[in-house]
């Protein structure tokens, strides 16, 4: 079924030339172009959204998704629509928390059928490499993965162990895409890996401390030195390893980094002792810190924005003993990714062209797909959101379509107001309501 032709109007669409008014065509699932106000084609249809803003459809590259195996904890039909809802058109899974985990082309495929007739937005997915599976890559690759994922600490699944320098040698002559890296290793210099009072915050921050990421990426650093290969630094939260990152830049050492909305804000003190929602890992860390990732991330040091959503039931979470020790890490917040991070960065003078930039541009060039997504620009995809960036909202777990409610932002006042989700022209979620049909695609590499 083709998608009728028509045009979005707006005073601000974020064009590739910046934040303008425009009149954008689409026809056929795609862009056909991006035109001044009054030069719309006749008969064409148009849709007035006045002030509010059109841009990009956002790209979440780092997404928990759980399905098959882990449905339990989220799953590919609240997951993609939780997406649409936040104004995110393509997400890409990581190799865990399923089961099987995704480091065979057998287990991709049993992925890749799990998703069909649920996907509300595009997917594409990474594949794992642990020990003993370099072989088993090039296939993975054949088979259109986006990226390798690898631990240097244990990643909380048996399934999923971390690896040793050998693994990472067998591998890197095989990967020819991105090694993304989960980097923290643990050092006997700081840091015990338990909280000592296993409700006080602070004591489970310092069991994950900030030399743990620098150990990590210091020796990523001096792997990619040593390979030429490209390397990802996933959730980059320690911003005291910036200066090296910033200096292998300069070395012109291919390294990319991102990080997430909970980073950029909320910091430690946000964090009441035995509220465990919080909890992930790498940690929040103090506000000095979160001053630091923003430095980072304004100065080009951090590519990106990512969410890592990764939800889990909530008896996992361990509310009722706010046990930071046995309660799973990982915050839920795929839905509200672009209006925390809106609220943070508006705050800090940044603009709608930043948002998209570094949540909708910058991701579809880390993936290789900008030939499709990132940009309103004739030929892509027609995959757009729009939204009121002045207009607040309290978080209501209630109206989250995550699988499960439990998340850090739960009653927060935030900005930015996701009106409507277009994907590849079909609109898909219009104020409040999944609408149309789930027609999301499998992103696969070029």
């Amino acid at each position: 079924m083709s998608t009728p032709a028509f045009a979005i109007r707006s005073r601000r669409v974020v064009t590739p030339e910046g934040v303008r008014e425009a009149v954008v065509v689409i026809g056929g699932g795609r862009i056909r172009d991006v035109l001044a106000p009054g030069e719309t084609p006749r008969g064409l249809p148009v849709r007035d959204e006045g002030d509010r803003v059109v841009m990009p459809g956002l790209v979440d590259a780092h997404v928990h998704v759980n399905e098959p195996g882990r449905t339990a904890w989220e799953g590919f039909e609240t997951a993609t629509k939780a997406a649409a809802a936040g104004g995110i058109t393509a997400i890409v899974d990581m190799p865990l928390n399923s089961d099987p985990v995704t480091t065979t082309v057998e287990a991709l495929r049993v992925k890749e059928a799990a998703s069909e007739g649920k996907r509300w937005v595009d997917v594409g997915f990474y594949g794992g490499l642990v020990p003993e599976n370099a072989r088993r890559l090039g296939p993975l690759l054949g088979a259109g993965i986006l990226g390798v994922k690898a631990f240097l600490v244990p990643s909380g699944l048996d399934a999923f162990p971390p690896v040793r320098w050998s693994d990472l040698r067998a591998a890197m002559p095989v990967i020819a895409s991105k090694l993304l890296v989960h980097a923290e290793r643990r050092t006997d210099r700081e840091g015990e890996g338990e909280p000592g009072d296993p409700r006080r915050y602070d004591d489970y921050a310092a069991s994950r401390p900030e030399a743990w990421e620098r150990a990590a990426i210091r020796e990523m650093i001096e792997h990619v030195r040593a390979t030429g290969r490209p390397v990802h630094i996933v959730h980059l939260a320690a911003a005291s390893a910036a200066p090296m990152l910033e200096a292998a830049r300069r070395e012109g050492l291919p390294i990319t980094v991102e990080t997430c909305p909970h980073y950029l804000f909320f910091s430690a003190s946000d964090v009441p002792d035995g509220d465990t929602r919080f909890k992930c890992a790498p940690p929040i860390r103090d506000e000095a810190n979160r001053d630091g990732l923003w430095a980072a991330l304004r100065s080009g040091v951090i590519d990106f924005i990512a969410s890592d959503h990764s939800p889990c039931p909530p008896a996992m979470k361990h509310l009722d003993t706010g046990d930071f020790r046995r309660a799973w890490g990982g915050i839920a917040s795929l839905q509200l990714s672009l209006p925390a991070f809106w609220t943070a960065a508006r705050a800090r003078g940044c603009s709608v062209a930043d948002v998209a930039e570094w949540m909708s541009r910058r991701p579809s060039a880390f993936l290789g797909v900008s030939d499709r997504k990132g940009s309103l620009a004739p030929g892509r995809d027609a995959d757009l959101v729009v939204w009121d960036p002045e207009a607040t909202f309290t978080v209501a777990p209630e109206r989250l379509f995550h699988r499960h409610k439990v998340t850090p932002y739960a009653g927060k006042c935030l900005y930015g107001v996701i009106e409507k989700t277009y994907l590849r022209g079909r609109l898909v979620y219009d104020r409040g309501r999944i609408v149309g049909e789930a027609r999301g695609t499998i992103l696969r590499a070029s």
